[in-house]
C-alpha cells in the first residue's frame, strides 16, 4: 500500500467517528481498487490446509501436548485451556484470518501521537474486547443451552448446501459486507454509518469491531472450534459455554494485539513521522484494512463455497 498511501494530499472535512478522521486520500479511488485486488487476490490464493492442518493443528498440538483434534475435551478445566489454545492456534484459519482487519485501524489510533504509552495502546483493545466478549459468552451460553440442536453441532458432511454451510455463508457473508462499508466510509466514498452513534458514543466503531469478532464463532467451521462445540453442547451447562466461547474469541485476538502492540512501537520512530505528517494515510491504512478483510470474507465464504459446491464458477489456484 505504500505506493497508494504516498499519494494523499487531501482537502480536510469534519471528522465524524474514530474511523473517519475526515481527511481522505486523493486517489480515493485507487485505494479502494488496490483494497478490493488484494482481498480477491487472499480468497483465491489461501490454503485451508496450511492455515488449518499445518499451522493450526500443529501449533495446538505443541501447546497441549497431544493431538488436539482427535483427544477428547476430559473435563469443564481441560475444555477451558482447549478454548483458549485452539483460538489461539486458529489465529491464522480463515474464519479468524478477518480479526486482522482491525489491525489498520487499531495502528491508525495509536499511531496519532509519537508519544504513545502501553497503556494508551491497549485502550482501543480493551474497547474492542468489550464488544467482543459478550456476543461470544452469549453465543456460548446459548450452545449450553440448545446446542445438541444447532447447525454446528452435526458431523454429516453434505454434499449440497447444508444448515452448517449456509449459517457459515450468511454470517461470515454479513460481517464482511459491513468492514466493505466501514472500508468505503474510511476512504471517504460513502457516508460514514457510525456518525450519529459515534457523538455519544465515540468508542463506538471498536465496539462494532468487537462484536463482528465475537461473531466469528456463530459461523466457524473450523474443526478444533467444533470439538469444543460439541463438548459445551454436550454438557448442557451454559456458565461452562459461556467461558469458554469468550476464552477462543481472547485467544483469536492475541496475535493481532501483539502485531498492533509492535507496529505502534515502531511508528514512533521515522515511520510514525511519515504517517502523522499527512494524516490521510491514517485514512488509507484504515480503509484498506477493512476493505482487504471485508472483500476476503464475502468471496472466500460466499463465492468461494458456491463455487466449490458446483452452483457458479471461480478461479482456483494450481495449489489446491
Amino acid at each position: 500500500m505504500t505506493n497508494v498511501v504516498a499519494e494523499t494530499s487531501a482537502i480536510p472535512r469534519a471528522g465524524t467517528s474514530m474511523f473517519v478522521n475526515g481527511l481522505f486520500p486523493r486517489r480515493r479511488a485507487l485505494v479502494v481498487v488496490v483494497g478490493f485486488v488484494l482481498g480477491f487476490l487472499l480468497a483465491y490464493a489461501w490454503s485451508p490446509k496450511l492455515a488449518d492442518d499445518q499451522i493450526g493443528f500443529n501449533s495446538a498440538d505443541a501447546m497441549l501436548g497431544h493431538n488436539a483434534l482427535t483427544t477428547p475435551i476430559a473435563g469443564i478445566a481441560s475444555g477451558v485451556i482447549f478454548a483458549f489454545v485452539s483460538g489461539l492456534a486458529g489465529s491464522f484459519t480463515a474464519c479468524n484470518v478477518m480479526v486482522l482487519g482491525a489491525v489498520g485501524p487499531l495502528v491508525g489510533e495509536s499511531a496519532l501521537s509519537r508519544r504513545e504509552s502501553l497503556t494508551r495502546i491497549a485502550r482501543p483493545i480493551g474497547w474492542l474486547a468489550a464488544g467482543m466478549l459478550p456476543v461470544s459468552a452469549l453465543y456460548g451460553a446459548m450452545v449450553g443451552i440448545f446446542g445438541t440442536h444447532m447447525p454446528q453441532f452435526s458431523t454429516i458432511h453434505s454434499p449440497g448446501l447444508s444448515p452448517r454451510i449456509i449459517q457459515a455463508m450468511i454470517d461470515f457473508g454479513i460481517i464482511g459486507l459491513v468492514m466493505i462499508v466501514l472500508g468505503l466510509a474510511a476512504a471517504g466514498i460513502v457516508p460514514d454509518p457510525l456518525a450519529a452513534v459515534s457523538r455519544r458514543f465515540p468508542n463506538a466503531p471498536l465496539v462494532l469491531m468487537g462484536v463482528l469478532i465475537g461473531a466469528f464463532l456463530i459461523g466457524r467451521p473450523y474443526p478444533l472450534f467444533g470439538q469444543m462445540f460439541r463438548s459445551a453442547a454436550e454438557r448442557h451447562n451454559p456458565a461452562y459455554g459461556a467461558a469458554a466461547f469468550a476464552l477462543q474469541s481472547l485467544g483469536n485476538i492475541v496475535v493481532m494485539s501483539l502485531i498492533v502492540v509492535l507496529i505502534s512501537l515502531v511508528l514512533r520512530g521515522r515511520a510514525g513521522r511519515w504517517l502523522a505528517a499527512e494524516p490521510a494515510r491514517v485514512s488509507a491504512l484504515t480503509a484498506s484494512g477493512f476493505l482487504v478483510a471485508g472483500v476476503f470474507a464475502v468471496v472466500y465464504w460466499d463465492v468461494r463455497l458456491l463455487h466449490l459446491l458446483g452452483y457458479i464458477w471461480f478461479p482456483t489456484a494450481p495449489w489446491h
